[in-house]
């Protein structure tokens, strides 16, 4: 099947990709490695490609986008790109020029989704993760509300065709539902999700308000990484997985991938490996039956990835709740 037309209409009319192409961080993926990967991705397939301010990589992932209009394998219009506004610009006044300090980078003249990374506000400045001198974070106090009406301002400034939110928890996404004067509803949730954490929850509560689920650590999470726990198991080297896989003649990161889509989640694939981002786009090609999304759905055991202790004190800490 074609990818390109595997699409999830959102709640404002506007059409998102089923499958995207995640670009990730740099501690996960070289910055040098960006340009190339997403030509690739593009050339492959993939229409959806997810970055972020934090990521500090839209230069590159701009240029290739950039590339692959000059040399027409797609037009802006076929490439639907996600952007985020950084926790230390949550604040109201700071959502737009962040915005357009990343369409800066990028050299795009708009995006089509722009969505808070995450609910915990951090001290504005140039850093990223600022800390004091026992380095412990520096947390900010805004109102999500008023952050969200700012982002409402970017949809009508026509900076950004969608808005929507990142690690947000129900509540935190009442809040927002419920707020006084509302314009525009999040199109969507972008949460950690994959077998382990299949977020059904919070899944139920985004569907019942028309907002989609976007998955990211779909296929669990590197070892590697300094912020990821590395006792936890190894998504991929689940015998359940890979007992799925082995029958349909897939991978477990396939069957992982499938699965999302099955459930009405948009799922991202990160991967720079040629190979692999070949690979990801063949979720399209199969199907798994009830009995497997069962014995999937039954892997669920809360294991978070990514759970960014460090802000566990912060009162907009998303993860203390259930979902």
């Amino acid at each position: 099947m074609d990818p390109k037309s595997q699409r999830v209409k959102l709640n404002d009319g506007h059409f998102i990709p089923a499958l995207g192409f995640g670009t990730g961080a740099p501690s996960e993926v070289p910055k040098s490695e960006a340009v190339e990967a997403t030509k690739f991705a593009i050339e492959a397939g993939f229409r959806h490609i997810d970055s972020a301010h934090a990521y500090q990589n839209e230069e590159q992932v701009g240029q290739a986008i950039r590339s692959k209009i000059a040399d027409g394998t797609v037009k802006r219009e076929d490439i639907f790109y996600t952007s985020k506004v950084w926790s230390t610009s949550l604040r109201p006044e700071l959502v737009r020029p962040a915005l357009e300090q990343s369409l800066k980078n990028l050299q795009l003249d708009y995006v089509d989704l722009y969505i808070i990374h995450q609910p915990v506000a951090l001290v504005p400045g140039e850093t990223l993760f600022p800390t004091d001198e026992n380095g412990r974070p520096m947390f900010d106090s805004v109102d999500l509300c008023r952050t969200w009406e700012a982002l409402e301002k970017c949809k009508d400034a026509g900076l950004t065709k969608s808005i929507g939110v990142s690690n947000f928890n129900h509540k935190q996404l009442e809040k927002i539902l419920n707020k006084p004067g509302l314009k525009y509803k999040p199109v969507c949730n972008q949460v950690e999700c994959h077998p382990y954490l299949n977020q059904s929850k919070l899944l139920e509560f985004c569907k019942s308000h028309d907002i989609v689920l976007v998955a990211y650590g779909a296929l669990g999470a590197q070892r590697t990484l300094q912020w990821v726990n590395p006792n936890l198991p190894f998504l991929l080297e689940d015998p359940v997985l890979s007992a799925i896989a082995k029958k349909h003649k897939q991978t477990p990161a396939l069957v992982a991938l499938r699965y999302q889509i099955q459930r009405g989640v948009v799922v991202l694939a990160k991967s720079y490996n040629k190979k692999r981002i070949k690979e990801n786009i063949q979720v399209f090609d199969f199907e798994l039956t009830l009995e497997d999304m069962k014995a999937i759905d039954g892997l669920n055991s809360n294991i978070r990835y990514y759970d960014f202790q460090q802000a566990v004190d912060h009162p907009e800490y998303p993860y203390s709740e259930e979902y």
